[in-house]
């Protein structure tokens, strides 16, 4: 699915081609990505039509498309979702699902997805902050971004660290792989338990989050096959630089140990066991306590 990064990517590629134009005509190819849309594809293309895009925005792993009227359209791209922006002529991709038309007739936004997780809907009144997503936490590239406070909800949260990266009402944007990277980078055990974390430690892994995250947008995010790409078509590369994510069995890039993978609910971790020692008493991936 993709994190922060690949979603900052579209948003930063969209915001020039998007700012400022109005949508001449929608047509919805596949319903299932207006599934939210109370009522249906039809007056989904006509309640959308003739509005003005202005820069779209995004909160952690969430984008949205605030129009000139103070209404938004939210997306979320799910596992496979893509945005395109091609001329009307361009053949379609074989998994394009919603096509808007832009002034001038040269441009055209398509939104692509295989897997159909991902999704569009109308938010009134959510140019701002659509409501759907008030409730997902600020993301490390926020300005209003509290590192200090963050910190301290992480420590007083009764689990482990890799999970509460994932919690995205306490940090946005983080998910998977950028976790993993983070906890590598920090040097901290995935299953470290958070209320063990120093201040020191909460803090710094906060940080190094940003840090991959922040490496990670000067590449383009990470692409692994066809189902991330820029709105250009072009693939992100960050996976080349991957410290830990996707490596179990490779050495360490810090002191050469052989990565391990544990698993944990329906995800992963991967980790270097001797640079991210988990200390003793800590919990097992199945909940126990070791010895």
């Amino acid at each position: 699915m993709p994190e922060l990064p690949e979603v900052e990517t579209v948003r930063a590629g969209l915001e020039p081609l998007l700012r400022g134009r109005a949508v001449s005509h929608v047509q919805v190819l596949h319903p299932r990505p207006v599934r939210k849309h109370e009522l249906g594809p039809r007056d989904f293309e006509l309640v959308l039509q003739g509005r003005t895009f202005e820069a779209p925005r995004r909160r952690g792993k969430y984008l949205w498309f605030p129009f000139a009227d103070g209404d938004a359209m939210l997306a979320h791209l799910g596992m496979s979702g893509q945005f395109r922006v091609d001329r009307p002529d361009a053949p379609l991709l074989r998994n394009t699902r919603v096509l808007f038309d832009l002034d001038g007739g040269q441009e055209q936004l398509r939104f692509v997805d295989q897997r159909m997780f991902g999704g569009l809907q109308l938010s009134p009144g959510g140019a701002e902050l659509p409501a759907e997503i008030a409730h997902i936490a600020l993301d490390p590239f926020d300005d209003h971004f509290d590192l200090a406070d963050v910190a301290q909800r992480l420590r007083r949260k009764r689990t482990t660290v890799k999970r509460a990266l994932l919690d995205q009402a306490l940090v946005s944007g983080i998910g998977n792989i950028y976790a993993d990277e983070a906890l590598w980078l920090a040097q901290i055990h995935p299953e470290h338990p958070t209320e063990k974390l120093t201040r020191a430690q909460a803090v710094g892994v906060l940080e190094a989050a940003r840090t991959v995250m922040a490496e990670a947008l000067g590449q383009g995010g990470t692409s692994f096959d066809a189902l991330y790409v820029k709105v250009n078509g072009e693939s992100g590369y960050f996976d080349r630089s991957l410290d830990a994510y996707g490596r179990e069995g490779l050495p360490c890039k810090r002191c050469g140990t052989p990565m391990r993978r544990i698993q944990f609910t329906n995800r992963s971790s991967t980790f270097c066991p001797s640079c991210q020692r988990l200390r003793r008493g800590g919990p097992c991936s199945d909940g126990t306590l070791r010895a």
